[in-house]
């Protein structure tokens, strides 16, 4: 590809809080076009850097850099010489071999993994097919999905496309899955357009291992158009999971997805602050999703006849794949989680994923609260009653007898402030914990970390 290659050199001086004092023509437009100003702290993050480690190690560097200005790539070598003067630490940059190249084209690939990530978080309905589309499992919270849901459920191992209409594409099989992927089709129980999408798993475009199956709607549901879809209107116990989190949780994925787009810098340079406002509003966008989720499930614990599956079921496995979903908070903290052995088994009674549910609050609360570089231990017993039990513990802060009376309440989030909790996540546990017939249990002292302990049946 074409370049603009120039070997004049391109001068610039930053101050001790690494603002752009002066700058020569190029680099005085690459600062702008990167977002930043003269004077103004130096916009383009690679220069940044090294302007920051020379100035803090008093030290010259040499190095070569690339830097996207927004319209093109700029590249050259940059010479860091650290000068003290009366007012502190300065440097002075001099850019050698100045370049701009134009901006291949995004990797394909790369575009359309990004906008799979996009589609799997503002799907309203997934599905699991094996290799021949025969539906495997699906999953789903849209009310006007459950119709859907319920004939899929009832009667799995049917091509995917039976269960619903497509629009324009002729019900014949075998059809290559390309030719259905991003069909709009009718879903019976719902007055809203949608799009299914196959996204192959495993093998290759032409023969896949299995699929899965995305339907995103084109409009968010509407609560009193949602009320329409079923004979009944949702009773008052249903308000949140039937209507309210429904309505919210497309729109809300979608502010998650494009503020992380935004903080990554994805779609062009962008200045550090404006980064961290990205940030901030993926982390309250996550919330927002966090506290519908517990809302929802609070109405389901809550509700009149609220009941649970008798399953056999295995809590060290259980424990072992929580860890594993939670693995990356865990990491970035760099929090040792010590699991059950591999051979290691606790079987018991109860429903496999309101266990993993509970799995998931004790072990995140955990990572929450325990200090970098610690461990957590999640273990597996029997206790005297010859009852499963599955403890997690960490070497957190600890919780005072007073606050112990309360762990358990409800929205108590013990004096705890900006940590995005709503207070429902071990009320929502407990409850959960008594519905399988078991318990939840805590040990703490201030300063000596917390052990939470699910107790359940033994299986038979």
């Amino acid at each position: 590809m074409a370049s603009n290659s120039h070997l004049l050199a391109a001068r610039g001086v930053t101050d001790a809080e690494d603002r752009l004092l002066e700058a020569d023509p190029p680099l005085a437009e690459l600062q702008e076009r990167c977002g930043g100003t003269i004077p103004g702290i130096l916009a383009v993050p690679e220069l940044l850097d090294l302007v920051r480690q020379g100035r803090q190690m008093g030290l010259r560097l040499a190095r070569e850099f690339s830097a996207f200005d927004g319209v093109g790539k700029v590249s050259g070598f940059v010479r860091i010489n650290p000068i003290t003067d009366d007012d502190g630490a300065v440097c002075e940059l001099l850019v050698e071999n100045w370049q701009r190249d134009a901006v291949p084209a995004e990797d394909s690939r790369d575009a359309a993994a990004r906008l799979d990530a996009i589609d799997r978080a503002t799907a309203e309905l997934t599905a699991r097919l094996d290799a021949s589309q025969r539906l495997l499992t699906v999953e789903t919270q849209a009310s006007d999905l459950g119709m859907l849901a319920a004939s899929m459920r009832a009667a799995p191992g049917k091509l995917w496309n039976e269960y619903l209409e497509l629009i324009g594409i002729a019900h014949q099989h075998p059809l290559h899955w390309r030719l259905l992927d991003g069909a709009d089709c009718v879903v019976e129980g719902s007055d809203r357009q949608w799009n299914a999408r196959l996204l192959p798993i495993g093998g290759t475009s032409q023969e896949p291992h299995g699929f899965e199956l995305l339907l995103s709607a084109r409009h968010p549901l509407d609560p009193e158009g949602g009320k329409s879809q079923a004979s009944a209107e949702p009773s008052p116990q249903g308000l949140i999971g039937d209507a309210l989190a429904p309505a919210l949780r497309q729109p809300v994925a979608r502010i998650i997805a494009n503020a992380e787009t935004i903080k990554a810098k994805l779609a062009g340079p962008l200045r550090p602050e404006y980064s961290d406002y990205a940030a901030d509003i993926s982390a309250a966008g996550q919330h927002l999703a966090g506290l519908l989720d517990d809302l929802a499930d609070l109405e389901v614990v809550e509700a009149e006849g609220f009941t649970v599956a008798k399953d056999r079921i295995d809590l060290a496995d259980a424990s072992r794949r929580a860890a594993g979903i939670l693995g990356v908070r865990a990491r970035d903290k760099e929090i040792a989680v010590i699991l059950p052995d591999e051979d290691e088994n606790m079987l018991a009674t109860g429903e496999f994923r309101r266990v993993l549910q509970v799995l998931l609050n004790l072990i995140g609360n955990a990572i929450n609260y325990s200090p970098e570089r610690s461990s957590i231990s999640v273990a597996v017993a029997r206790d005297m009653l010859g009852r499963s039990t599955v403890s997690v513990a960490d070497e957190g802060p600890g919780i005072s007898p007073e606050h112990r009376a309360r762990v358990f309440d409800k929205f108590e989030r013990l004096g705890r402030d900006g940590d995005g909790g709503s207070g429902l996540g071990l009320y929502i546990a407990q409850r959960l914990a008594v519905a399988m017939d078991g318990e939840l249990l805590i040990e703490s002292e201030a300063g000596e970390g917390t052990t939470f302990t699910l107790v359940l049946p033994p299986a038979d």
